[in-house]
């Protein structure tokens, strides 16, 4: 017996790597040292820092893959998988430098992780990071045929006296929420259970979502806020704190960028719930406490600036085309997220 009859392609794997090569350095930065191949990534710091901090993060795509392997589309969930990283290191105001990922599968099939990996270099395009590596897996037996998981971390860097890290956030500073494209990677488990025991087929095109099918609503990749919220910070605009919307919605990702006794008080009337998600709670018939518990109900990520800067903060992310909400403000509290009028 040899590798192969085990079920591990080894030259096809090879070849694959060959495959990516220019999609990966086409999204490398002057730091990166050398090229793919190698069994370790090399990545320079940026000059022009007098204390650098390293910011990291990591994170996966969740079954949000169970549709992209149903309906045969792989081009988005790689965008999935950076957005997930780097809107959590930009979180603490650092820029994500370099990006790996970890794709493991039953059997290599090329072209289909060639467009993970596509989608996993336009994500890196889009927050200005490098590919430096990744690392892929054949394991016969481990997954279904035809499926595969993803993970990836990232790591970034800030300037020490602009960490972000809760105590630059005071009483009467504006909650600024930026908007989502949909539902992102999180709250997918209630997503298919809804769509399994209500007989929804993802080829459905329900009028409310406006004429496209439910896969491809589901579908449309997470938002990354890279860039335009650097473009803030770089302009000298206050902002005190940073939350990315993730699993648990507003009520538990925004407390965390808090200090201590503040909470948040939020409108939820202030900016308008995506019909995905009014969709969604109909339905699953899904209470609204619950909607907002589960998923980002149309922001992504949420900014804290002072009272004086926020006209400012909202029209610079209007010049780049990201619509931005006041959403609330901070209060004395313990940590809590506080819900106004529903």
């Amino acid at each position: 017996m040899d590798y192969r009859e085990a079920g591990v392609d080894v030259e096809a794997g090879r070849a694959f790597v060959q495959r990516i090569r220019n999609m990966v350095q086409n999204t490398h930065r002057p730091e990166v040292l050398g090229g793919i191949g190698g069994f370790s990534g090399f990545f320079s710091l940026p000059s022009g820092l007098s204390e650098p901090v390293l910011v990291s993060g990591t994170d996966g795509v969740g079954t949000k893959l169970k549709l992209a392997h149903s309906l045969n589309r792989h081009d988005t969930v790689g965008i999935d998988l950076v957005a997930m990283c780097v809107n959590d290191v930009l979180t603490s105001g650092a820029e994500p430098l370099f990006f790996l990922d970890y794709l493991a599968t039953g059997k290599l099939n090329s072209e289909q992780l060639t467009q993970v990996v596509a989608g996993i270099t336009e994500g890196c395009k889009q927050a200005g990071c490098a590919l430096l590596g990744g690392e892929t897996a054949e394991m016969p037996g481990f997954y279904q045929p035809g499926e595969y998981d993803l993970a990836g971390f990232c790591v970034g860097v800030v300037e020490k006296s602009k960490l972000l890290n809760g105590s630059q956030v005071k009483i009467g500073d504006v909650a600024i929420g930026l908007s989502s494209t949909g539902v992102h990677s999180n709250g997918f488990s209630l997503v298919r259970r809804i769509i399994e025991y209500g007989g929804f087929s993802l080829d459905a095109t329900p009028q409310e979502l406006g004429g496209k099918s439910l896969g491809e609503i589901l579908l449309t990749p997470t938002q990354i806020y890279v860039k335009p919220v650097l473009e803030v910070l770089r302009n000298g605009l206050p902002i005190a704190g940073m939350a990315h919307i993730t699993g648990g919605g507003l009520p538990e990702n925004l407390p965390r960028c808090l200090g201590a006794n503040q909470s948040v008080q939020i409108n939820v009337k202030s900016w308008p719930v995506l019909p995905i998600f009014e969709w969604i709670a109909a339905a699953g018939k899904v209470g609204k406490q619950e909607m907002f518990n589960t998923f980002n109900m149309g922001i992504g990520f949420v900014l804290l600036v002072s009272q004086a800067g926020v006209a400012q903060t909202i029209k610079s992310f209007k010049s780049q085309e990201i619509t931005a909400y006041q959403i609330g403000e901070v209060i004395e509290g313990n940590g809590e997220l506080v819900i106004g009028d529903w």
